[in-house]
């Protein structure tokens, strides 16, 4: 009775005219109210505090890893005079990304269009979104703030463009950069991350697994890089005078940043605090670990030395490689994964780069490109319950391998074509190099006036 009081509304008079009814149409009545009742309970979206924490925490730790992360970690890279350019760098690359995602970015992205390329236009500056505005997580019935959703989603839009500064360092003009950024965030970013991200983005719709970025982030970048620096051009002296890192403790300190950053990264894009996340963060350890120790090995056997350069490049193939397989591979598989993808990465920086002669300055492509590569489409093979994966033993491998690599495919040529007219079409407008003397005294005090360092 209480069921049937609560659902009709009427109170006391409902109360009355439930009494007045037969024993046997109370009893039917009062059934289907309970059955009512618990259909209702069901279909009430739970937010539980607990996973808003972890994903507010996350969000933070995504923020960590590009400052000051990534800053530090390609600042130590570059020469001393060119150390303050790319903090400048990725700290307003981050900052006009944050305020373009709010305004466009994610409307574009997850703005609830059926196009299965573009999210639409429908939530163009927050439209519609209020504090008590829900976002789905992957748990039927369990939901997190959308504003929450949209800061972690922010991150990701303002690191993405920032990898990509790492391959043409120390030679680009810094409003050339910006504007880059802006449009390829734009025309690349997006609309990868809508197909792959979105539950009406043609990737996703066919089923590929990206957990937290292996293609949308960083095939991404690393294809954008690539092109970049051949776009560009390599740097005066390349070749000949000595471009050593100028810190290799501020690029460890940037890599040590990068892998607690990280943890957000993966583990946050289960968007909730549960066993998914676990395991989301022990194969973030795990394939991490052995792709380090992997490229100090190759090293050792190649050079006879171990380099901390290494060590912090092996670090970040690790995380690149476990991005988009993290949340469906076990870490048996996190630890080849790891080991295959610095196979194929060390291959590509010590190798094809002096081959092909493109001066990838600080190895954006081969290390976020190729150990990109290699971790989504191994994505499909090791997410099998044959290699430890979460995926059942009804696991149709092959074909998922196939959407692996198809999304692969369209990342590769989307954001190829992509920045190669974007970057064309800057450097017939406002320029994309600045000029040789400029480039020679270096460019913290050329385009900030400042030095990092005082003798």
């Amino acid at each position: 009775m209480k069921h049937f009081a609560k659902l009709s509304g009427l109170g006391a008079l409902g109360a009355a005219a439930f009494a007045a009814l037969p024993t046997w149409a109370q009893e039917a009545t009062e059934e289907a109210a309970e059955a009512v009742a618990e259909v209702v309970e069901e279909v009430v979206p739970v937010m539980d505090k607990g996973d808003v924490s972890w994903m507010m925490v996350s969000t933070v730790l995504v923020l960590f890893m590009t400052i000051p992360g990534l800053a530090l970690f390609y600042g130590g890279l570059v020469r001393s005079k060119n150390m303050l350019s790319v903090l400048m760098q990725t700290t307003m690359i981050a900052c006009v990304m944050m305020i373009v995602w709010v305004t466009y970015g994610y409307s574009f992205t997850f703005g609830g269009s059926t196009n299965p390329f573009f999210g639409g236009t429908g939530k163009l500056f927050l439209s519609g979104v209020t504090a008590d505005s829900m976002a789905a997580t992957f748990s039927a019935g369990y939901v997190i703030p959308e504003y929450l959703f949209i800061a972690f989603q922010m991150t990701f839009a303002a690191i993405t463009p920032a990898l990509i500064i790492g391959a043409f360092a120390e030679r680009v003009k810094f409003s050339a950069v910006l504007v880059f950024s802006v449009l390829w965030g734009t025309f690349s970013y997006f609309p990868i991350a809508h197909m792959v991200w979105d539950a009406n983005g043609y990737l996703f719709a066919k089923g590929a697994i990206d957990f937290a970025g292996g293609t949308v982030v960083h095939i991404n970048a690393g294809i954008a890089a690539l092109v970049g620096c051949i776009v560009i051009g390599k740097r005066v002296g390349y070749g000949k005078d000595n471009m050593a890192p100028h810190s290799m403790v501020l690029t460890m300190v940037g890599a040590s940043m990068l892998w607690v950053g990280w943890f957000g990264f993966n583990v946050g894009s289960n968007l909730e605090a549960n066993g998914g996340a676990t395991l989301a963060m022990i194969n973030t350890f795990i394939a991490t670990a052995a792709a380090t120790v992997a490229w100090a090995l190759l090293e050792t056997m190649q050079r006879g030395k171990a380099s901390m350069l290494g060590a912090a490049s092996g670090m970040v193939t690790g995380l690149v490689a476990v991005t988009p397989a993290c949340g469906t591979i076990g870490p048996m598989g996190a630890i080849l994964l790891g080991v295959l993808a610095t196979l194929a990465s060390y291959f590509f920086v010590t190798v094809v780069k002096h081959k092909m002669q493109y001066d990838d300055s600080l190895d954006v492509f081969g290390i976020h490109g190729v150990a990109g590569i290699v971790g989504a489409v191994l994505t499909g093979v090791f997410s099998a319950a044959a290699f430890g994966g979460v995926k059942g033993d009804d696991y149709a491998m092959m074909a998922q391998l196939w959407i692996q690599i198809e999304g692969v495919l369209i990342t590769i040529v989307w954001s190829g074509i992509v920045s190669y007219v974007l970057f064309k079409a800057i450097d017939m407008t406002i320029g994309l190099r600045v000029d040789s003397d400029t480039e020679r005294q270096g460019l913290d005090l050329a385009s900030h006036g400042e030095q990092a360092y005082h003798s």
